[in-house]
């Protein structure tokens, strides 16, 4: 419990294997492989032999160990890889021994480094070390076939207790004498740091000032690449998948690049699974990396699979490196601006539920000129009746006889003398009017700001200027059938579900995704295939008029109707792309739209 409030989370043996294989494990085993098929018997010995101190002389260093489960799964990796050496020697006739032609161990715990800020966790670190040892050792002699409990071994585990932001990893371990650097960092978010944490970040990026919104496990990174400056370190580690999200990437990634860090190889975000009973349910990454000095295959693995990648960048994609950042308008010109919603910033008061909208309504009739319906994203998406007061350009006399009405604007102005923000402060003057007003005379396309990520679409719709659309939104004006039948195809959701910022899992829409987003240039015959799409779509929700979006975008309650639209949607969009709609993926997909998106920045 301690390591999760720590943001730390245990790791299982088939997720550290992610991490270590193709950090150093896989290299090794391949190498092993072609010596163990040498055929002449003097140079395979002397090979052997060779590749057994190689083993043993290199180090490791975990600088958020926790309970050494990355520790010591990479020991146990190479005494099994040691074994398997000795078991080759055995057929060799080496004779094995102490004192006889060949000590058979030579791989050490004390090749293994590790920092953990928690005592216990220290001590746990160490202990499960020798166990390890100890295990390692009964296989041994089996191979050997002697008894190994009283050779002299002296056997220490280089386990520090200390903060690895605040301690000077080169004091524990020379940069110079270190191979490989790996672990799972804790992974913080912003808003939900301790005061010692941000001051730990505030140490760590000592030479990044905007780095306030980045996730905690970013500082390890950064104190990663400063340590491996000149040398030949390779390093791994599991973090957030925030990293490789939203404006994290034009942060951390572009200021990472800078140092020289080069993606060598990274998983792709996955479903994090442990071992522990408090399993942390969270969306992960592996990103290994160099401060360029292997001339390594790069590898991308989605799922179990892997691919050989030209270049990874900061969304994890063999793409450029391409940094999108926040614009004021879009790429394309031909295309509609898009806006929040409008605020209330009101405390409730503005805004009313069916049952208070029934009842104002029955004692106060005319009531129902001054009230309209209201849709943030919770409302569109589930189809929930909600409505507000909305008096603009009404005379006071129409309102000012309503005792309920004037009583909730005396609630408005008093919320809005409170606020710490001028501006509201200032609108406490005008409580019957909300705070920022940006609702179009005409209808609208309306996406939600935040949406499930178990749907295989963001629900956009268009909705009437009668109803009034709320900040949780985002409302494009004017918007085309052509224009929706872009936004809602799978080009745009996967460059969406790239560019997004989460809360939790789920996505997070923001204007920099559409501005951004690479248009394209289509024959009228293909921007009229589209447009048919996209009604279809409309007809297909039609058919089911009291469903709500939620419903019909389930994962499993989907209507056949709508998927058939959506499907027809993505082959019309993907031609007019000219992207392949059998055997692209949608990492290839938005690695596309990357290229494109250079083209256009040029």
């Amino acid at each position: 419990m301690t390591r999760r409030a720590g943001g730390m989370h245990y790791t299982s043996i088939e997720n550290i294997h992610k991490v270590i294989d193709p950090l150093f494990l896989d290299d090794l085993k391949k190498e092993l492989a072609d010596i163990k098929a040498i055929k002449t018997t003097k140079t395979k010995r002397q090979k052997l032999l060779a590749f057994q101190n190689k083993l043993a002389s290199l180090k490791f260093l975990d600088p958020a160990c926790g309970s050494g489960n990355f520790l010591t799964e990479s020991y146990l990796s190479l005494r099994r890889l040691e074994n398997d050496i000795l078991q080759e020697l055995s057929g060799l006739e080496i004779t094995f021994g102490f004192e006889g032609e060949h000590n058979p161990i030579k791989v050490s715990i004390h090749q293994f480094y590790g920092i953990e800020i928690n005592d216990f966790a220290v001590a746990v670190t160490k202990a499960a070390l020798w166990i390890a040892e100890s295990q390692a050792l009964q296989e041994t002699e089996n191979i050997v076939h002697l008894n190994l409990d009283f050779l002299p071994l002296k056997s220490y585990a280089n386990i520090y207790e200390g903060n690895a932001l605040r301690v000077a990893w080169r004091e524990i371990l020379p940069p110079g004498e270190c191979n490989f650097i790996m672990g799972n960092p804790p992974f913080v978010g912003h808003q939900w740091r301790s005061t010692e944490q941000i001051s730990d970040m505030e140490i760590a990026f000592h030479d990044l000032p905007k780095h306030g919104k980045l996730d905690y496990v970013c500082a390890w990174y950064n104190k990663g690449i400063d340590y491996m400056q000149g040398t030949n370190i390779f390093a791994a580690f599991v973090s957030t998948n925030s990293i490789v999200q939203g404006e994290s990437v034009g942060i951390l990634w572009q200021f990472l690049f800078d140092k020289k860090l080069v993606i060598e190889f990274a998983h792709r975000p996955f479903v994090w699974t442990s071992e522990s009973n408090e399993q942390a349910a969270v969306h992960c990454v592996i990103v290994g990396f160099s401060q360029g000095n292997n001339s390594r295959q790069k590898l991308l693995f989605s799922g179990n699979q892997a691919k050989i990648a030209e270049n990874i960048n900061g969304y994890l994609l063999d793409a450029p490196n391409v940094f999108i950042q926040a614009r004021s308008s879009s790429m394309a010109n031909d295309v509609p601006k898009i806006c929040k919603g409008s605020q209330p910033t009101d405390n409730q008061n503005l805004l009313l539920s069916q049952e208070e909208y029934d009842e104002l309504v029955s004692s106060y009739p005319k009531a129902k000129n001054l009230i309209k319906r209201f849709v943030g994203a919770s409302e569109f998406i589930n189809n929930q009746p909600r409505y507000c007061l909305w008096l603009n350009n009404i005379e006071p006399v129409e309102y000012s006889v309503i005792p309920v009405i004037m009583n909730r604007l005396k609630k408005v102005a008093d919320f809005r003398k409170k606020s710490p923000t001028e501006s509201v402060r200032r609108d406490a003057d005008i409580p019957m009017l909300f705070t920022q007003i940006r609702q179009p005379n005409e209808s609208y396309l309306l996406i939600p700001r935040h949406s499930s990520q178990s749907r295989k679409y963001i629900p956009i719709g268009y909705m009437s200027h009668d109803v009034i659309c709320g900040d949780a939104n985002y409302m494009i004006p004017c918007a085309t059938l052509y224009l929706f039948g872009v936004l809602t195809s799978n080009v745009h959701m996967a460059w969406t579900t790239t560019l997004c910022g989460r809360i939790k899992s789920d996505y997070r829409y923001s204007p920099a995704i559409y501005n951004n987003f690479p248009w394209p240039q289509v024959t009228t015959r293909q921007k009229e295939e589209i447009e048919d799409t996209a009604q279809a779509i409309i007809d297909a929700r039609a058919k089911y008029p009291n469903s709500s979006l939620a419903i019909l975008y389930g994962r499993n309650s989907m209507p056949p109707e709508l998927t058939k639209a959506h499907q027809a949607n993505v082959r019309a969009v993907m031609a007019a792309y000219g992207f392949d709609v059998k055997s692209m993926t949608e990492a290839e997909c938005v690695a596309r739209l990357m290229e494109m998106y250079v083209e256009l920045t040029k």
